[in-house]
Formats: C-alpha cells, sequence, structure tokens
C-alpha cells in the first residue's frame, strides 16, 4: 500500500495558526478493504492497522460517543 499524508501535512501547514498538529489520522480503501492510516506529527512516525467494514461502519457512531465524552457543552445539556 502507498502511504500518501498529503492531506494530513497540507492541513498542518495551512491550519498552523489555529493550533499545533499532533496526530493525523486517515481511514484509505484500497482494493476492498480499509486501513487506518495514524501519523505521529511529533516523532514523524506512521502506524497502520488494518480496519473491518464493521468497524468503518461504526465510526461514526465512535465519534459521536467520544465528542459527547470530550464537549464540555454537550455535558452541560445534558444536565
Amino acid at each position: 500500500m502507498t502511504q500518501t499524508l498529503s492531506e494530513a501535512e497540507a492541513y498542518a501547514d495551512a491550519d498552523a495558526s489555529a493550533g499545533r498538529l499532533l496526530y493525523a489520522a486517515e481511514l484509505v480503501e484500497e482494493n476492498g478493504g480499509f486501513t487506518l492510516v495514524l501519523q505521529d506529527v511529533d516523532r514523524g512516525t506512521v502506524q497502520t492497522t488494518p480496519v473491518p467494514r464493521s468497524m468503518v461502519d461504526k465510526l461514526p457512531v465512535f465519534f459521536a460517543a467520544l465528542k459527547a465524552k470530550c464537549d464540555p457543552g454537550e455535558r452541560r445539556r445534558r444536565r
């Protein structure tokens, strides 16, 4: 698999004023399979792992749960 992080690198360059990019993640579909690519920007390392379709389908649910736990505005609204 060819790994390109040009989008993440472009984001890091273009949005540097908004904060420091620590990690960049991409989900790549290739030949019917999915691979998660995680770049540690500080260390300059890249890790990859295959991801089953069932997990890919659940990503919006996982993200919503993470956002709900981490977003202080979401917590205040529930009380």
